[in-house]
Order: C-alpha cells, then structure tokens, then sequence
C-alpha cells in the first residue's frame, strides 16, 4: 500500500520570497499527479512564528518565510482543493517528525514538493532511518529545489541513499 507526501507547496516557495521559476514550472505536474492518485496521501506545511528570525534557522537563512496565516504560508491555490478530508501537517523544521508515526501500515512512501534540497531529502532521509524496508520514492517531476543544481544534488543523495527517483 502506498501514501504520498506532498511537501510545503506554499505561495512563500513558489512564487514568494523564496520562489523559483523551477517550482512555478512544476506546479501543473502535481496537479495532474493528485488529478490522477489512486492512494492516500498527506500534505505538509512549512510553518513559522513572527520571531522567526530569532530561530536556529533563521539565523542560517535570514529570509522571514511561510509566517503562520500569511499568503505566502498558505498552500498554493491550484493545490488546496486537494486537501479536502487528507491531513494537513505543520512543520516548524525542514523534517516532520510526527510524519513517521504515520506511515507505519505503508509499504512504499512518495513524496514530491518543495525544497528537493530541504524539506523533502530531509523528509525521506528521516522515513528512511525510521523504516529502512519501506520503499521511498521520490517523483523528480513533480519536486523543485532551491536551484536547479541543489535539486539535482538532492536527487542523487537520495537515490545513493536507497531512495528510489522517478
């Protein structure tokens, strides 16, 4: 049995503060895969307080971002009439670690989203530490990173990491 992750695709990482061309380009991709899924799946959003630059990651990225209740928090328009009754889960480091508790009935585990780089490589690393025998796919097509170079970067860590990449 499967379940997909759908990682942080929020206005702030697609067309906000730190938004790429890349994530914009793929936004109609994730479309089409959540127009045609046949299994469950789960959202994830990146979620921050106002004192965000206070924090251990906004000091190494000083860039305010996915503010609890701004635009640029919220999940991006074409996505949100996927959520509907699927689980919604903020995230306040670039790994859930609730996601795990999760996934136990799971035999295979896909995620897709924003940052390949960030949140979703430290995602699947931390599922793959959790459950070494469950196989983690990762959809390259429907991922962006931060750059095109970071993406690509990531892509292969996970697959040297015994992810599978698609």
């Amino acid at each position: 049995m499967r379940i997909s992750i759908i990682v942080d695709v929020q206005n702030d990482f697609i067309d906000g503060v730190l938004g790429t061309k890349e994530a914009q380009a793929m936004i109609p991709n994730l479309v089409e895969k959540l127009n045609n899924i046949q299994n469950e799946y789960i959202f994830t959003q990146d979620t921050h307080k106002e004192n965000y630059l206070e924090t251990a990651e906004g000091k190494q990225l000083p860039i305010p971002h996915c503010i609890k209740n701004t635009v640029g928090w919220q999940v991006a328009p074409e996505i949100q009439p996927f959520i509907g009754k699927n689980q919604v889960i903020e995230k306040a480091a670039f790994g859930s670690t609730r996601l795990p508790s999760l996934l136990k009935k799971y035999d295979e585990v896909e995620l897709c989203g924003l940052c390949t780089d960030i949140c979703v490589i430290s995602n699947a690393l931390l599922i793959k530490a959790f459950y070494p025998d469950k196989t983690i796919i990762i959809d390259s097509k429907c991922c962006a990173g931060s750059t095109v170079e970071a993406h690509q970067a990531a892509l292969l860590v996970m697959k040297n990491c015994g992810c599978t990449i698609e």
